[in-house]
């Protein structure tokens, strides 16, 4: 039981990806620079086709594709982009970065929730979470990694020291496993 508390705190220390994050960010205008779009006015959609990137203060999203909607009878913006892989990228207050990547990645604007889905990786300071989805909310700090069939969520936490050997040019490889 201790270990599990002790896991369970370690995991809340660097996942926590948003308690440093820039609060203005979600206070910034959506910028959307793309190749070129179109718009679905009768279904209240705009594709946006690549590359595409999407900048909300310090958030960028970088994808092949963006689609940007509303959901029926709602007021809530809705993209969802995608790519091989589409990324997403945070400068957190202290000035570090956090960054995710998928196959694709749907960001509600309304309820500040990232989810992505397919290969799906979230890094943090060499720290990282690794399923088939992540659901991350960023506003309340909350954090669901889910796989499928034989696939696991890898959770890979790196010693509390890794940031400061790093800044000071120390670093040392970890060893890297090999994938069962």
């Amino acid at each position: 039981m201790k270990l599990n508390n002790l896991i369970l705190a370690s995991m809340l220390t660097l996942i926590s990806f948003s308690s440093a994050a820039k609060v203005n960010d979600l206070m910034q205008e959506v910028k959307i620079s793309a190749a070129s779009q179109e718009a679905d006015i009768k279904n209240n959609q705009i594709i946006f086709n690549g590359p595409v990137e999407v900048t909300q203060g310090s958030i960028k999203i970088k994808a092949d594709e963006l689609r940007a909607f509303s959901k029926e009878n709602s007021t809530g913006r809705i993209l969802v982009a995608t790519g091989n892989p589409a990324t997403y990228s945070q400068v957190m207050e202290d000035g570090r970065p956090a960054s995710a990547s998928a196959k694709e990645i749907r960001y509600e604007l309304s309820t500040r929730t990232l989810t992505l889905v397919g290969d799906a990786t979230l890094e943090q300071e060499g720290s990282q979470v690794t399923g088939n989805q992540i659901r991350y909310n960023i506003e309340q700090q909350q954090l669901i990694a889910e796989s499928t069939g034989n696939d696991r969520v890898i959770t890979i936490i790196q010693p509390e020291n890794y940031q400061e050997e790093i800044d000071s040019g120390n670093e040392q490889q970890p060893e890297k496993q090999e994938k069962q």
